[in-house]
């Protein structure tokens, strides 16, 4: 239970006001609730002719017996005045006015719980979306997307099926139990010292079974993590699995994995199902010994109970039975919760490796150049990605980046929004280390254009118009004009409101890279990233995309990841990179002057 208090610590404090009044509400619900159950004791003694009559008003002091006489004098006096029936009646109202009383309180009860409950898994996702989007990449490299999904939809509902659907019992049934105990100390104390020897060995028989709910629940939800990140692979390479004939090799991995999460399901379930026929068995032995023990007091006069006290008293018992259940269900559920809060808490608790700063610098617009000094970087210890890069790249300048797959160009860009932190040297913009600078001032400075288009599933509007506050329709036409995707979108079923699809997926390559260009010239940003944004593009596209490239990088400081060597004859320099180094630099006819790695290159294109 410590784990969960520490849960209710964290999300419980915005919800202070609501949880103070269930309390309350819920204390009142047990009061009335004992109120009902002992209006059992006048109404059997004056069925069985039991009443012991109180002809004379009783001084009040704060027992069970004076309470006991002082109710019964006035039972007394409505007994021999209206008669036994009446008398019948009147209580009987009582105990539907107190029964209306009790649940009514018990609804306000559960009311306010809702607000919290439903608040809770609110701020959950939200705080899990949150984290997600602060995440450093690198941080997405180690986890599964499948895994994370998991965590987000899976894992949150299992936090709020098991451990918010519990708040109702742990925020009532624990002062159920203390009301009707407290009224059952009362009425006899020797019975309920019996009572509270018996209730504890009840707990530890059931804790022992739930003993491994928490570990198995961890197991199925890491399973599940598995199962979906499988389904999401599936789908995104669906036309390679088709491609390739693998659909039965697909299938038959994604049922053993279904196969493997089925036993986990089983073996935690087989725990969970124990819960309810156990806690019966064991209330049924504990009603048996009690029914026994307090038989005896009254059969031998050793307590203060009357047999009618005594019904009562076991009306009262049984008014606990339903709560410590409850209390009992809700500790297994909350078990197999907890083990999803726990992996939930694997991203909520993620350091990030990419800090801002704690006072950062404010860089109002780029004058000078950017700076790559000394810089070193690999993801991992067992490989170094770039290796002393010195580059200068001057303000308004096209540098174009070439080399093989895998020689580190991306790295090299996905360093200056800090994607990436360099590991030795540093990175400047106008002589200030982009370290010092915030996330928000420093990718401001930048606008991005990769090979894969990246669009939402929304409007073309909004896509262009995606990242940027308070633009008009006139601002977003006109950067669709200069990305030359203004015609093709007027030819869309809505114009700018039509919607494009899963990632664009209504819209050929062109046109998505015509896209995803309108959107950078609309941020209109000094520095713009173009990551072989023309190489998966047929010709005509390309040329039509080219053209639109070369709009947007007029009058900017542009790095460019080429491809096709063709497209950057005419940059300012030309960077040719070889196993994380540059090892050439200079203009295209300096390059192939050389005849170095450049020269081989672009003859190779040109076979």
């Amino acid at each position: 239970m410590r784990d969960l208090l520490i849960i209710l610590k964290r999300f419980i404090p915005p919800y202070k006001s609501r949880v103070t009044k269930s309390v309350i509400y819920n204390i009142i619900h047990a009061v009335f609730g004992s109120i009902s159950i002992a209006m059992l004791s006048p109404l059997l003694k004056i069925i069985f002719n039991d009443h012991q009559e109180v002809l004379e008003p009783v001084p009040f002091h704060f027992d069970f017996q004076t309470i006991s006489d002082t109710f019964n004098y006035y039972i007394s006096y409505i007994k021999s005045t209206y008669g036994a029936s009446a008398t019948l009646i009147l209580i009987g109202l009582i105990a539907i006015f107190t029964t209306a009383l009790k649940t009514g309180f018990a609804y306000l009860g559960a009311y306010e719980l809702i607000y919290i409950r439903n608040g809770v898994v609110r701020d959950i996702r939200r705080k899990i979306y949150a984290k997600i989007l602060s995440l450093p990449l690198p941080f997405f490299s180690e986890e599964r997307k499948g895994d994370i999904i998991s965590r987000m939809t899976g894992d949150v509902q299992e936090v709020e099926a098991s451990v918010m659907s519990s708040l109702d019992m742990l925020f009532q049934s624990p002062i159920l139990i203390i009301v009707y105990l407290t009224s059952m100390l009362i009425m006899s104390w020797q019975l309920t010292l019996f009572v509270f020897v018996l209730l504890p060995l009840m707990g530890l028989l059931i804790g022992r079974v739930g003993k491994n709910l928490k570990r198995r629940s961890w197991e199925g939800q890491t399973k599940m993590g598995e199962i979906l990140a499988s389904i999401e692979e599936t789908l995104s390479g669906l036309r390679i699995i088709k491609a390739f004939n693998a659909e039965k090799k697909m299938s038959q991995r994604f049922a053993d994995e279904n196969e493997e999460y089925r036993l986990i399901q089983n073996r935690l379930m087989r725990r969970r199902s124990l819960a309810h026929p156990m806690s019966e068995f064991l209330g049924t032995i504990v009603v048996v010994i009690i029914l026994w023990f307090g038989g005896t007091l009254v059969i031998n006069h050793t307590g203060n109970l009357s047999g009618a006290d005594f019904i009562a008293y076991i009306g009262l018992f049984y008014c606990i039975i339903n709560p410590a259940k409850n209390l009992t269900n809700a500790y297994y559920s909350i078990q197999k919760g907890l083990a999803a809060m726990e992996r939930i808490d694997v991203i909520l608790a993620a350091e990030s490796s990419i800090q801002e700063p704690e006072h950062p610098r404010k860089l109002e617009q780029f004058q000078q150049a950017i700076e790559y000094k000394h810089v070193d970087f690999s993801y991992n210890e067992s490989k170094q990605v770039l290796k002393d890069i010195n580059l200068v790249i001057p303000k308004g300048k096209t540098i174009a980046l070439v080399g093989q797959s895998g020689s580190g160009k991306s790295t090299f860009v996905d360093l200056l929004p800090r994607f990436y932190d360099v590991d030795r040297g540093s990175i400047t913009i106008d002589g200030i280390d982009i370290r010092e600078l915030s996330f928000f001032n420093l990718r401001e400075l930048m606008g991005n254009v990769n090979q894969d288009p990246i669009l939402f599933n929304d409007t073309i509007y909004n896509n262009i118009a995606f990242g940027v506050e308070h633009t008009t329709q006139e601002e977003v036409e006109q950067a669709a004009r200069i990305a030359n995707a203004h015609d093709f979108i007027l030819q869309t079923e809505k114009g700018y409101q039509t919607v494009i699809g899963d990632r664009g997926g209504k819209l050929s390559g062109g046109q998505r890279q015509r896209l995803s260009i309108a959107r950078a010239v609309l941020k209109n940003p000094p520095i713009m990233i173009l990551d072989e944004a023309t190489s998966a593009l047929d010709t005509e596209s390309e040329k039509l995309v080219q053209e639109a490239l070369d709009n947007l990088m007029k009058n900017r400081t542009s790095i460019v990841i080429a491809h096709r060597l063709s497209t950057i004859k005419n940059a300012d320099l030309i960077c040719v990179f070889h196993e994380g180094q540059i090892v050439e630099r200079g203009t295209h006819e300096e390059l192939l002057s050389r005849n170095g790695i450049y020269t081989k290159l672009y003859s190779m294109q040109n076979f």
